[in-house]
């Protein structure tokens, strides 16, 4: 079907699509000369948005390759799991800048995608500088740092150089995204006006302070719980690998792999991992109190850096993860619909109001009831079009 004009009609409700985007939202709504599509008995909520993920990085196996058609491939990865709009926090070249360029019409067969650029990196404030003004003049969604040392293995940025980053992106109109690990270093960074916060404090509970300084500026809180889950779960052989929703679109040689017995021991042996797996735990209670304060909790996962941070699948299990630390399914929803639209600075995206783009999954369970209802999918559209699944 292409651009044109459609009622999807639910037994409650009828979406109204013209060309790609939502007309009107009501009950019995027939408009003359449009398609009626049935959708009766199943439940309608906008695409899925994921704040925190990479693209390009994953070709199975193989080495890397930032070209258009890896990067499209794994789009469309993203989209056929009703991941239609993904936000990609560093790595992304020329053809994922070209493809965002290219996301502004009807017929999309892929999840649309947001982009940083290189993460910005700098030994000094001026070098910083430098670096934010060569990524901002490829027009970047968003800026993203990394303060963090990797568990003390590695240098963190320091509060001078990253200061320097938040001043020259903002002086740009940017905003700028930080990979944190430590509350001190998340609440100096609030401090000194970051945009998003794009990972759990895993060292440390919240305290109030850090709470106080997200919900002042509306900075979104991305726990990317998945994330930690990679770094240990393969010690053994998770029970996700006999999931038929897993297995649909998951590489069969990442798999294989991820079962070697040597590796799963290595893992199962590894000081880091055993770190990791701690920190989830306090990531899961700060996620659980931040969304009871009233902070902008939005859905991410880090998927994508490495292959066996599975794409698409990982938005899943990281909805059914915020809602095993204590949200109720519809806020999980929410936080990964029209939350993290608003955190990324789109108006089009995340809903399913007039004026959006018809970004839509259809699923034949309740999602509000039970999370592990997103994975029951009818079908996926993307801009008023039904993805091929």
């Amino acid at each position: 079907m292409g651009p044109g004009i459609e009622s999807l009609q639910t037994t409650a409700m009828s979406i109204v699509v013209r060309d790609g985007k939502v007309a009107a939202v009501d009950k019995g709504l027939n408009p003359a000369g449009a398609r009626i599509v049935d959708l009766a008995g199943t439940y309608v909520v906008p695409g899925f948005v994921a704040a925190h993920a990479h693209i390009s990085d994953v070709n199975g196996l193989k080495p890397r390759a930032y070209t258009e058609e890896n990067t499209r491939r794994q789009l469309g990865v993203y989209a056929r799991y009703g991941v239609t709009t993904v936000f990609s926090l560093g790595g992304e070249q020329a053809p994922a800048f070209a493809l965002r360029d290219a996301q502004s019409a009807p017929g999309l067969d892929r999840a649309r995608i947001f982009v940083a650029g290189d993460v910005i990196t700098g030994r000094t404030p001026d070098e910083a500088r430098q670096n934010v003004a060569r990524v901002a003049a490829l027009k970047p969604d968003i800026i993203k740092i990394r303060v963090d040392d990797n568990l003390g293995t590695t240098a963190k940025m320091t509060p001078d150089v990253y200061r320097a980053v938040i001043e020259e992106a903002h002086a740009r109109k940017l905003r700028v995204a930080a990979h944190i690990f430590y509350l001190d270093d998340a609440k100096d960074l609030l401090k000194a006006g970051v945009d998003m916060i794009a990972h759990s404090v895993r060292d440390k509970e919240l305290d109030d302070e850090t709470i106080l300084l997200m919900r002042k500026r509306f900075v979104p809180y991305c726990p990317t719980l998945t994330r930690e889950i990679s770094t240990f779960v393969y010690e053994s052989t998770p029970a996700f690998f006999n999931d038929p929703f897993f297995l649909r679109e998951a590489d069969k040689d990442v798999v294989a792999q991820l079962q070697d017995p040597a590796r799963q021991k290595a893992m199962a042996s590894s000081a880091t991992a055993q770190r990791y797996k701690a920190g989830l735990e306090i990531a899961k209670r700060n996620l659980k109190k931040a969304s009871d304060a009233g902070v902008l909790i939005v859905m991410g996962t880090d998927s994508g850096p490495s292959a066996e941070r599975f794409q698409g699948f990982f938005e899943h299990l990281e909805m059914s993860m915020m809602a095993e630390a204590g949200m109720a399914p519809g806020d999980v929803v929410r936080a990964a619909t029209i939350n993290t639209a608003r955190a990324i600075g789109r108006n089009d995206i995340g809903g399913l109001t007039p004026g959006m783009w018809a970004d839509m999954v259809v699923l034949t369970q309740n999602p509000a009831r039970d999370i592990s209802a997103t994975r029951a999918i009818k079908s996926v559209w993307i801009a008023g079009v039904e993805l091929k699944r």
